[in-house]
């Protein structure tokens, strides 16, 4: 089985974020960044398959040659060998055409994705890889099986679960309950260093958006403490402070 897995380079969730002064850039200075959560859970589902069946996994990047040391951690963790598309991520349109055009020559079966980034959240990529490639694609799944050319697939639903069969090739977006990502070990760390590494360089696709400016949450309100037998302060309360809020 050849898989292809879609790794993001995103700031570590204790980073303290901040935007350039003009609110038009995002400041990636002095920040520490890592695998996107998500996509490390695809890569350990990928792994497990490759170790019980066989086969390769690669993993694909899209950006410049700072997000090497997270591509290398994929590769300490257990991928065969690495992509990386020479080209700064500009939106989902533009990181599922890259992934696409990588993906339609290299005869991969299946193309696993986390369910978002926990940069920008935006849950679009593995849908619109799938449609590029011509192939289903199934999202926010929490289980993932593979018995010879078809997939198992579960995903939680409002009231339950939902069990999804399709055949390969296929993209999925995986979500918590797939695998429990990785530690690599020291083995796997010295390994990384001599695996393979490919940069390409980007497909010009158009462009369908731009980033007008970026904006933080409002700082939290000052809170307000009601004795619990103050009800007539609490509903003053709630009809004029937490409305406005």
């Amino acid at each position: 089985m050849k898989i292809l897995v879609c790794i993001s380079n995103v700031p570590d969730t204790t980073s303290k974020i901040n935007f350039s002064t003009d609110n038009k850039e995002f400041v990636s200075a002095g920040l520490q960044f890592i695998i996107n959560p998500y996509d490390e859970i695809a890569l350990t589902r990928a792994l497990e398959l490759t170790e019980t069946s066989g086969g390769s996994v690669t993993v694909i990047n899209i950006g410049d040659s700072s997000t090497e040391p997270t591509i290398r951690k994929a590769l300490a963790i257990g991928a065969s060998d690495a992509i990386r598309v020479n080209a700064l991520p500009k939106d989902a349109w533009f990181v599922a055409s890259q992934i696409a055009s990588v993906a339609k020559n290299g005869g991969y079966d299946l193309v696993l994705t986390g369910r978002e980034s926990i940069d920008y959240n935006g849950a679009q990529v593995a849908a619109m890889v799938g449609e590029l490639l011509q192939i289903p694609s199934v999202s926010i799944c929490k289980g993932l099986q593979i018995d010879g050319g078809n997939a198992t697939l579960e995903r939680e639903i409002e009231g339950g679960k939902e069990v999804v069969h399709c055949p390969l090739p296929l993209v999925i977006s995986a979500t918590e309950g797939m695998a429990e990502p990785r530690i690599p070990n020291m083995r796997g760390i010295m390994s990384a260093r001599t695996k393979p590494l490919q940069v390409v360089d980007p497909v010009e696709v158009a462009s369908y958006t731009n980033v007008l400016g970026y904006d933080k949450p409002a700082p939290r309100g000052q809170v307000h403490l009601v004795a619990s037998d103050q009800t007539d302060q609490l509903v003053q309360l709630l009809n004029t402070v937490a409305k406005v809020i």
